[in-house]
């Protein structure tokens, strides 16, 4: 499960241009926490620790306690905003999240185990379907990442959600139907690609 990271921010005096621009010549970037039927507040993060956050990819999946002097607000970062020369961070808006509610993330999907595919081994090439899964998870259960083996797949096979191990509590927002995740294709021009494309009609809609 991932770590519910905690970040320390500052309320800001007021909303606006100017309390805005001041933030950032201090080395901070404006913030807002809204939502949980309760009115929005004005804060600014640190900007340093804010491009470390951004720069590990998960920032928009990674639950924040934010310590706001003697209290904790617990929030999911919905939207960045960015300055569209520098890509300097602008402004963040954090959601609050009710307690024991459900949030909804996307999480990277990883594949492990590709030694022991028998398809790979003889050329075939492993296809990610989906780079990202999205899921409804408790706000402490959000798993880092979704691990898919490749362990004895062989050429033409795939993995579906339902194969892939999820944390108690949580999941996918895609619910009707079991999609496709991860499929090991035929080599490009190999021998069994003929077959492989004659068989793709008949497996079309079952993703």
């Amino acid at each position: 499960m991932r770590k519910i990271a905690t970040l320390a921010v500052e309320a800001r005096d007021r909303a606006g241009k100017g309390s805005a621009r001041a933030a950032r010549r201090a080395g901070r970037v404006p913030a807002v926490i809204y939502g949980n039927k309760e009115a929005a507040e004005v804060v600014s993060v640190e900007e340093k620790f804010l491009d470390r956050e951004l720069a590990t990819g998960k920032f928009l999946s990674t639950v924040f306690d934010l310590t706001i002097g003697g209290r904790v607000e617990r929030v999911l970062p919905r939207d960045v905003q960015f300055h569209p020369v520098t890509d300097r961070a602008l402004h963040v808006d954090f959601m609050r999240i009710a307690k024991d509610g459900l949030i909804t993330v996307e999480v990277p999907v990883v594949c492990v185990d590709q030694v022991a595919s028998p398809g790979i081994k003889k050329g075939g090439v492993l296809n990610i379907v989906r780079h990202v899964v999205e899921l409804k998870a408790p706000a402490d259960a959000v798993p880092e990442q979704l691990t898919v083996s490749l362990a004895g797949l062989e050429i033409g096979d795939s993995v579906h959600i339902s194969k892939v191990t999820l944390p108690e509590g949580v999941k996918p927002t895609i619910a009707y139907r079991d999609f496709t995740v991860v499929t090991i294709a035929p080599p490009t021009g190999g021998p069994e690609a003929p077959a492989a494309a004659e068989a793709a009609p008949a497996k079309k809609g079952k993703k």
